[in-house]
């Protein structure tokens, strides 16, 4: 963490100073704003943290809730968000308060007596060290508390607006403000008020039954639910030796149970089958009472037993797999003439089953991929045709994990018998590790996304996938650091140059490389806007091959060291080497000769090239940068 190169900072470094909007902020909600964002749900609360980063752009966020939620009902965390956490500041201490889940037990039938259960098989949750970060469990009520703290800390001050329930919208492109949102309070003493506000964007978080989705004619298709599925957060007495681990249980009867351990040691989940869905139930299967539920798990447990003592929640839901054709409301004869006015993002736009761990995960990935683009937009970074790539980019996401997640589901409902061999769900459960772990997410070439040319020159960073973060030591300070930790949620491009074996000052293509991105006209560092820190765009890092004690530092070119702030006080942390415990050169297929890998803001690789390619560095960012729309007001940016 960086701070001081303002001034002295004698608080907690992580509420950052009141800028822009966030200064002298309303407490009520205007009638006119940048971003009306509707839902506090996870894919919403990431799309407002992200953009609570951009002090010049008024963005509010609606609750049709009084106020924050108590309990929330997903509770799984794979490391893709563990990661996405660290980038908002707050991994640590979530991990800290989290389940950790880091094997997951089989049970199965006895073959000797099918009545009872033995457990059958273990697997490692993570065998290929696909993240430095784990596999969690806690509350989605916890993520979205940090998520809201980091909103508030942010120099917009950003807090949600509770009380407030979306009833409907217009668009008119030619207005200053296009989208007319009609509201309605929900709490305090002007309850059933209607409310009119005006937005330039708008996106709706609002859940399955979203009505910011029918107001832009978008419908749910897929099919239709026809497996019911009793889930409890309970404490309980049980002689069942895994109730603190991870486990996938099918009985005897056919029925089956996951079991999900929760945060703080005594608290778990169960998803308790309750079996086929009549095609004439209409429902009723979801008045199946908790006292049912209960005892359908002590059945598929046998021999053991559950004496619940406490319920802190529960309720039954049918599976049903469904998915929007698109997620703004641009429809298809329109593409190519207009842009986005309405996004929907999270249940809004895809649902599926609770027992892989995907809606949460999926939908905070839906708002960090949109929130930073509406930042660069409306701050004048980027042109508008930037927004299309948002329904491009995740509706093919939402697919394959919908695809993924039926055949999941599938296997969990299975009964013992059905299965092609005994260890058929723990193999499909290894096989796809890195799916439910977040990482097959994969974005093709686009105006956002690079073709994979000269891949070959890192193949441990794979164009279009996730940066995978990797250890080396900061040279200013002798540090061991992890590369991605230091790339903060705070809407700037990631370039990073892995140097040739030259040393730092002598004449190489690293030298070069760094003359040419700061000088040179077509270099995207020259779109920064005067009078803002150099570095305040893009955030440009050199890694050399040599241990720490062999470089120079003030030998390294003075790119990779900008002044920064008001006093212009150097910033020493953009300068690294080689972990000699952990090359990444090595690590990650590094070419000897020097690679440059482009990184989006929210991530993902955009681009691998040679050092010598400038020109071809230069052309990817010309359609993405639009310097000097209007000057924005940046934030100090931590590195």
């Amino acid at each position: 963490m960086q701070f001081h190169h303002h001034g002295y900072v004698s608080g907690d470094p992580r509420v950052q100073p009141a800028a822009g909007v966030g200064i002298d902020r309303p407490t009520e909600l205007p009638d006119e704003v940048d971003v009306l964002i509707v839902g506090t749900g996870p894919a919403g609360v990431v799309t407002a943290a992200q953009l609570s980063q951009f002090p010049g752009i008024t963005t509010r966020i609606v609750e049709r809730r009084g106020g924050r939620l108590p309990i929330g009902q997903a509770d799984g965390i794979q490391a893709r968000s563990v990661e996405t956490f660290q980038a908002f500041g707050f991994a640590e201490r979530i991990i800290a308060e989290a389940y950790r889940i880091t094997e997951m037990a089989f049970w199965k039938p006895d073959p000797a007596d099918p009545s009872r259960i033995v457990r059958g098989a273990r697997a490692v949750d993570d065998t290929t060290g696909i993240s430095e970060f784990p596999h969690l469990i806690v509350n989605q009520a916890r993520v979205l508390d940090y998520f809201g703290e980091f909103m508030a800390n942010a120099p917009t001050r950003m807090s949600p607006d509770y009380g407030f329930e979306f009833r409907g919208l217009t668009v008119d492109d030619a207005a200053e403000y296009p989208v007319t949102v009609t509201l309605v309070r929900t709490a305090g003493p002007d309850a059933g008020q209607e409310r009119i506000v005006r937005a330039k964007y708008v996106v709706g978080a609002d859940g399955a039954k979203s009505k910011v989705r029918d107001s832009i004619g978008c419908t749910l298709a897929g099919d239709q639910a026809n497996h019911a599925w009793g889930v409890m957060d309970v404490l309980a007495v049980t002689d069942f030796p895994d109730i603190r681990t991870k486990c996938a249980i099918q009985s005897g009867s056919g029925g089956s149970i996951l079991l999900i351990p929760r945060e703080g040691g005594y608290l778990f989940r169960m998803y308790v089958d309750l079996g086929e869905v009549d095609k004439e139930d209409k429902g009723a299967v979801r008045s199946t009472t908790i006292e049912q539920i209960i005892a359908q798990a002590n059945e598929i447990l046998h021999p053991y037993t559950l004496d619940v003592r406490n319920v802190a929640w529960n309720s039954v839901y049918e599976v049903a797999h469904r998915l929007t054709d698109r997620f703004d409301d641009v429809l298809p004869e329109q593409q190519g003439t207009r842009t986005p006015r309405v996004f929907i993002t999270g249940d809004a736009c895809h649902t599926h089953s609770a027992k892989a761990g995907q809606g949460m995960n999926v939908s905070m990935q839906d708002g960090f991929n949109l929130g930073w683009k509406l930042g660069h937009v409306l701050e004048g970074r980027s042109p508008e045709s930037l927004l299309s790539t948002y329904s491009a980019e995740r509706q093919v996401i939402a697919k394959n994990l919908i695809d993924f997640d039926k055949e999941w589901s599938t296997l969990m409902a299975k009964k013992p018998e059905e299965f092609k061999s005994p260890s058929e769900l723990e193999d499909f459960y290894v096989s796809t590790a890195e799916f439910p772990a977040g990482f097959m997410t994969q974005y093709t070439p686009s105006m956002l996304i690079g073709e994979a040319t000269h891949q070959d020159l890192a193949t441990g960073f794979p164009v279009g996938k996730r940066f995978k973060s990797a250890p080396l030591v900061r040279v200013c300070d002798t540090n061991p650091m992890h590369l991605g930790h230091h790339a903060t949620a705070d809407g700037r491009w990631r370039i990073y140059v892995f140097a040739d074996t030259a040393a730092a000052g002598t004449a190489s293509p690293v030298a070069d490389f760094a003359d040419w991105i700061a000088t040179a006209p077509d270099s995207p560092l020259a779109a920064t806007p005067e009078g803002a820190d150099r570095d305040a765009w893009f955030d440009l890092k050199v890694i050399y091959q040599q241990d720490h004690t062999s470089i120079d530092i003030g030998a390294v070119p003075a790119v990779f060291k900008p002044q920064v702030g008001p006093f212009q006080l150097t910033d020493y942390e953009k300068v690294y080497a080689t972990d000699p415990k952990a090359d990444i050169f090595e690590l990650r297929g590094l070419d000897r000769g020097g690679v440059v890998v482009v990184v989006r803001p929210d991530q993902y690789v955009a681009n691998v090239l040679p050092l010598t390619a400038t020109a071809e560095l230069g052309e990817f960012f010309a359609p993405l940068l639009r310097a000097g729309k209007r000057a924005p007001e940046l934030q100090d940016h931590a590195g």
